[in-house]
């Protein structure tokens, strides 16, 4: 979680927080609840929130737009970063919490029908848990292909709701890649793998072919969405490019916050 340092975005409002949970050792599911008219926000979007009058950071909104004001938040803690150790002051002694959104532009195309390719690292997960929440809603045939990076397997803090996807929905595979050797099995299910390794390069070994059973798909046939850091973001980009995916449907938050310093 770092400071945002971007343009404010949407409307400023005030939130109850109605749940704080935990998801794994350090990442709190928060659930927030405001006026419906003015939550409204698009899969794939975030929010700022308010730490005093100076300081805000962006999270990703969990959770797909339901028209009842409620947002969903994955907040990673992190003990030893001031940030973090002020907002779960927040969470822990305040009822509220001030917030502007919507923000980002890296938004699921609910025009588009073609399979989507979902990468994300570690809390970057949010993000596409509120895009596969709005495409199993309003396009339940599209195909989902979600990849979930993370260190180790207790990281995987959603791998439940994520084998429980691929368990339900014919259209939806999950590929779990942590750094680190499981310490216990995945959970079984169809369309469900797990690899070892770093993103970049197990996308690497894994196309051009992003099934894990039945017809084929490749990178060139998707609408990619990347969450995480620049530096993982645009690794992925270099493999997904390679194996012909299409610039113009790639899409991440980096792309704004973090661009690639153009070729001397």
């Amino acid at each position: 979680m770092s400071t945002s340092t971007l343009t404010p975005h949407g409307e400023t409002i005030t939130c109850r927080i109605t749940d704080v949970r935990e998801l794994s050792r350090d990442v709190l599911g928060v659930t927030l609840e405001g006026d419906p008219a003015a939550i409204n926000h698009l899969p794939g979007q975030y929010l700022e929130l308010a730490l005093d009058d100076r300081t805000w950071v962006p999270f990703s909104i969990a959770s797909h737009s339901r028209g009842d004001g409620v947002i969903e938040l994955h907040i990673q803690h992190r003990p030893e970063r001031q940030n973090s150790a002020r907002l779960r002051e927040l969470l822990t002694l305040s009822g509220e919490l001030t917030v502007r959104l919507p923000g980002g532009e890296s938004v699921l195309d609910s025009q588009s029908d073609r399979p989507l390719l979902l990468i994300a690292a570690g809390t970057g997960f949010a993000q596409m848990k509120a895009i596969v929440e709005a495409v199993l809603a309003e396009q339940p045939s599209r195909r989902v292909f979600i990849w979930w990076a993370a260190r180790e397997h207790r990281d995987l803090y959603a791998e439940q709701l994520a084998s429980d996807w691929a368990a339900r929905f014919d259209n939806v595979h999950f590929h779990a890649v942590t750094e680190l050797e499981l310490d216990q099995p995945l959970l079984k299910g169809p369309r469900i793998a797990h690899y070892q390794g770093r993103i970049d390069d197990v996308l690497e070994r894994a196309l051009p072919s992003l099934s894990i059973e039945g017809e084929p798909v490749a990178a060139n046939e998707c609408d990619i969405y990347l969450s995480g850091s620049p530096g993982m973001v645009y690794a992925c980009v270099d493999v997904l490019e390679a194996h012909g995916a299409d610039p113009e449907r790639l899409y991440s938050d980096v792309f704004a916050y973090a661009p690639r310093r153009p070729a001397s």
